[in-house]
């Protein structure tokens, strides 16, 4: 199953929660292991998919991770399952440091169109909800499908202005002592061809335009190399914006070292730059998923360290 099609519905979370106030831009993170520069992270729809979801995050420690990161498989628990899911995490010393929760199939309630801005807008208001019950402070977003009879312009300006409306909701607001984050992440148009955001380029410019501590970039360097490389200059110039980064090779979204991406050298350069937001493993792996993930953060501890 493919993550960008994953269908949620936020609005069955029960739950309700407050999220308590901090000084707006005071973006802090928790510190990272001794072991690594950054913490280190698991997509979780990539592994363990026929087991339950207290196991799949059991396996996830087992390989020597303790962040993991969803996207929306919660949509339909209940009260009952969030429970187990939290019991589970805290038996395991597991954090959820990121969901994609709020993406819809085929990308139809994205940023891109003005007509869903208030949709969008409503859907991440309940999206806070799930979001503060399992500890999990950061929302990845995507721009959705290109909509037909707007120019590129607007669209671009469409992401900018909801993003914007997006900030303001979450302005100083804080989970489990974490400022909640909205992350714009681009799809390279052969995984998705009607998704209007597709270069990590126009992405950051549109982070850029809004202009707000707690909106920051996702760079995925498997859909950055697919579509236009250049991977390592994107890194130095754009740093202070890139709250997230997803790892996978090309071609294939395996594991680090079955393709063309130099990791190593990314490792590094994220260590020389004091990188300190979560780098999250989002490879399908090739072989056992347990020794592959422990491989992908080895081969971080042997390049990224200083």
């Amino acid at each position: 199953m493919n993550r960008r099609t994953f269908t949620q519905s936020l609005a069955a979370a029960a739950m309700a929660a407050v999220v308590p106030p901090v000084k707006a831009g005071d973006i802090s993170i928790e510190s990272p292991s001794n072991a690594s520069p950054y913490p280190l992270s698991v997509m979780l729809w990539t592994v363990f998919k026929d087991l339950s979801f207290e196991e799949r995050i059991a396996k996830v420690a087992e390989a020597g991770y303790n962040h993991i990161e969803l996207v929306g498989e919660y949509s339909k628990w209940s009260a009952a399952d969030f429970e187990r899911a939290n019991a589970a995490r805290k038996r395991l010393g597991i954090r959820f440091d990121a969901t994609a929760g709020m993406e819809h199939a085929g990308h139809a309630n994205g940023l891109a169109d003005p007509a869903q801005r208030d949709p969008f807008l409503a859907e991440l208001k309940q999206a806070l909800i799930p979001m503060e019950t399992l500890s999990c402070p950061a929302m990845i977003v995507l721009a959705g499908n290109t909509v037909p009879g707007l120019s590129r312009e607007e669209q671009h300006q469409s992401c900018v202005d909801t993003l914007k409306r997006g900030a303001e909701l979450i302005d100083g607001k804080q989970i489990d002592g974490q400022p909640v984050r909205l992350l714009l992440e681009c799809i390279h148009v052969e995984e998705s061809p009607k998704c209007f955001l597709t270069s990590a380029a126009e992405g950051i410019a549109i982070v850029r335009a809004v202009n707000h501590p707690q909106v920051q970039f996702l760079y995925d360097i498997y859909h950055e190399q697919m579509g236009f490389g250049d991977l390592i200059s994107k890194l130095d110039k754009h740093i202070d914006v890139i709250g997230l980064i997803h790892i996978a090779d090309v071609p294939g979204r395996h594991e680090p070292g079955t393709g063309e991406v130099n990791y190593g050298n990314i490792y590094r350069k994220l260590a020389q730059l004091n990188y300190r937001y979560n780098v999250a493993m989002e490879f399908l792996p090739t072989g056992d998923a347990v020794a592959q993930l422990r491989a992908a953060k080895a081969m971080v501890l042997q390049t990224g360290m200083l």
